[in-house]
């Protein structure tokens, strides 16, 4: 794992200079602690900042091809590189180095753009293709691992995270309203958007391409996710057998690594499955990590240990106070480089510091599980609210509401009549595409109330449907419910949310890499194959996974009902020990000169949240919104403030001159060779 930076000259620009791709790369350090390398020429640069994890001791990178007319800076992992890399040699490609990287250069050589369609893994990258004076730009299936772009006085600039962009003095710091908007709306910017003007982000499964005589980007998409009914398995195949064995081969890919392979333990199946897997084929045994709360609401330690113990895995726990959510919040929001709506990430961030004590780089974790095999309660609420619309009179359909949200006491002693009056809205809807999740976004667009009087006045008839709709399968509407359903949440919160606030970014905090067997791209297209009522038997989520790994998780595990992973937000922010940066915040004068917020209306929602022991969610996640929102506005928006608190989080450490400080090594070849403008640097520690 690693970050990537650098930048192309367009039509009529001028080329990155040195000295800015050092401050870019060094604001990617916590990506690539271990060393940095550079390649330029002409109109391009790329930059690298090095997590080792394959080919510890010759993959540094760029990695050119043989005579050097092709250059790749990778972040992320290609898992299936010896198979890749045997056919090339086979084809007559010479290698230089032992790393996954490598296979690329010489794939693209062959097929073009199209060696994205032969690629396992997670990754992005950036080529340079020399002899077309042409860069690929490049996002792994599933949006694993991020990229972010900008166009800027005729140069693009490219990087692994948006703060590195910032390096450059020309790109601008300012909030995209819109797209805090959708962050209001869906949890975060919807894809190809950033909480940024000018910044975009390169959607997952896409490739952009930018020529030096060219004046901006193209960009193409080469994959997607359907649920597609003519494309469905035979009801009579053993979806549980075809299943266990791609998540078997998917989870033995993903402990291909020069260096010890961890796996997170939440207590719930999908990691539990993912790690049982993993002992079998671990080298020299396995080392488990896992998050236990203070609180017994958020707690499943109980179940960690459990799973800990039959799998004899040497097992290791961070205990997270309330207290220490609110203490490495600000740290939290300046990786995840957006206002949040959950203080969910916290624990992560505090769980990857915990492999890295233990000197581990590498992670298995069960993300996708959920999102690919029903695991959510909104699943189920959209099943039954699907079913009730086509009956909206009868009176006993609406009471399957009661086999929801098992996990919130206060649903489950709610009357009848209320349970109806929420659930009940938008049935006539039940044709949407989205219907399933129109009810979360309606209750979360509630916060917008939040918001100042003059960004909603900046923001009055903007809707964000029409880039919803556009993102979606054009086949859609002609999909069962529960396949809808699942591409929406796909769509609007595992890739932007899921995997960026609460997946790369708090891993990458620690230099951690996260791997995520269900997310292999065979994974995922057997679980869209697979006939819904597979997928969920009835009102039962994740029917066919929980076959599949029957026999290798403990029925204590396999059988307990979903508890959605979740952390305290009130009473971490709220509290009379809150740190003092939340008070300072949410102060009068604070809140006016950021200008995000309504004074008046934060003052209300913090008075309600003192008031009372507990509020209800929509209100909890206001607080987490307007806290991270200005801590967002404090850290990248006010003047002065970006490098203060980069230089303070231990990010920069540049001189005066913007010089990383690192011994520059003579590079082996001759002028023309495949070091030729290469260098590698290795940080100062």
């Amino acid at each position: 794992m690693c970050g990537i930076a650098g930048g192309l000259a367009l039509r009529g620009g001028t080329a990155l200079d040195e000295g800015t791709l050092r401050r870019m790369l060094a604001l990617l350090r916590h990506r690539g602690p271990e060393a940095a390398g550079i390649f330029s020429e002409d109109a391009i640069a790329l930059g690298h900042a090095r997590l080792s994890i394959v080919d510890l001791e010759t993959g540094r990178q760029p990695i050119p091809n043989e005579d050097a007319s092709i250059w790749v800076s990778v972040n992320g992992e290609v898992f299936n590189y010896p198979e890749l890399r045997a056919d090339l040699i086979a084809a007559g490609h010479r290698f230089r180095t032992r790393s996954d990287s490598e296979v690329i250069v010489h794939l693209y050589e062959d097929l073009g753009p199209a060696l994205l369609e032969r690629l396992n893994g997670q990754y992005a990258f950036a080529l340079w293709d020399g002899r077309r004076r042409e860069l690929l730009l490049a996002r792994d299936r599933l949006g694993v691992r991020p990229l972010f772009y900008t166009v800027v006085g005729r140069s693009l600039l490219f990087a692994s995270e948006a703060k590195a962009l910032f390096a450059d003095a020309r790109v601008p710091r300012r909030p995209d309203l819109a797209a805090l908007d959708q962050v209001f709306t869906y949890w975060s910017a919807l894809s190809g958007r950033t909480v940024f003007e000018q910044v975009r982000e390169l959607p997952a499964a896409s490739y952009l391409i930018a020529r030096a005589d060219a004046s901006g980007p193209e960009i193409h998409r080469y994959w997607s996710l359907r649920f597609d009914p003519g494309a469905l398995l035979d009801p009579g195949e053993d979806h549980a057998a075809l299943l266990r064995a791609l998540l078997v081969d998917a989870t033995r890919l993903r402990l291909r690594a020069d260096v010890p392979v961890g796996a997170y333990l939440s207590g719930g199946l999908d990691s539990a499955a993912v790690t049982a897997v993993a002992v079998q084929h671990a080298r020299d045994g396995l080392e488990t990590f896992s998050v236990a709360f203070e609180d017994p609401v958020f707690d499943e330690r109980i179940y960690q240990q459990q799973m800990a113990r039959a799998l004899g895995t040497r097992h290791h726990v961070v205990q997270c106070r309330r207290r220490d959510i609110a203490a490495v919040f600000p740290e939290v929001v300046w990786h995840a480089e957006t206002p949040l709506l959950r203080s969910a990430p916290a624990p992560l961030y505090l769980l990857s510091g915990l492999v890295q004590r233990h000197g581990l780089k590498v992670v298995l974790t069960g993300e996708g599980a959920d999102e690919l095999f029903a695991g959510y309660d909104i699943f189920k609420e959209a099943l039954v609210r699907r079913f009730w619309a086509r009956r909206p009179e009868s009176r006993w359909r609406p009471r399957l509401l009661r086999r929801l949200y098992g996990w919130i006491p206060d649903l489950q002693r709610t009357p009848q009549a209320q349970l109806e009056a929420f659930f009940g809205r938008n049935l006539d809807r039940a044709d949407d595409p989205a219907f399933s999740h129109l009810l979360r976004w309606a209750n979360t667009g509630r916060l917008k109330r939040l918001l100042s009087t003059e960004v909603r006045a900046a923001l009055a008839g903007y809707d964000s449907r029409s880039e919803l709709d556009a993102l979606l399968d054009p086949d859609v509407g002609a999909w069962d419910t529960l396949s809808k359903a699942q591409h929406v949440e796909i769509a609007t919160f595992l890739t932007p949310y899921l995997l960026s606030s609460q997946g790369d970014r708090m891993a990458m905090a620690h230099s951690v890499e996260g791997r995520f067997p269900f997310l292999d791209h065979r994974v995922a297209e057997l679980a869209a194959r697979i006939p819904p009522q597979v997928r969920m038997a009835g009102l039962k989520e994740k029917h066919v996974l929980k076959r599949a790994v029957g026999g290798l998780v403990p029925p204590g595990i396999l059988e307990r009902p979903k508890q959605p992973y979740r952390a305290p937000i009130t009473s971490a922010l709220c509290a009379e020990d809150a740190p003092d940066y939340v008070a300072e915040l949410l102060d009068d004068g604070a809140l006016r000169a950021a200008g995000l917020f309504d004074v008046g209306a934060v003052r209300h929602l913090r008075a309600k949240c003192a008031a009372r022991p507990a509020v209800g969610e929509t209100d909890a996640m206001g607080l987490a919104a307007v806290v991270s929102g200005q801590l967002w506005h404090q850290q990248f928006m006010t003047p002065g403030r970006f490098a203060a608190v980069a230089q303070r989080a231990d990010v920069v450490r540049v001189g005066a001159d913007g010089a990383l400080g690192a011994e520059v090594r003579a590079a082996p070849a001759g002028a023309g060779g495949p070091e030729a403008g290469h260098r590698e640097r290795g940080w100062r520690r």
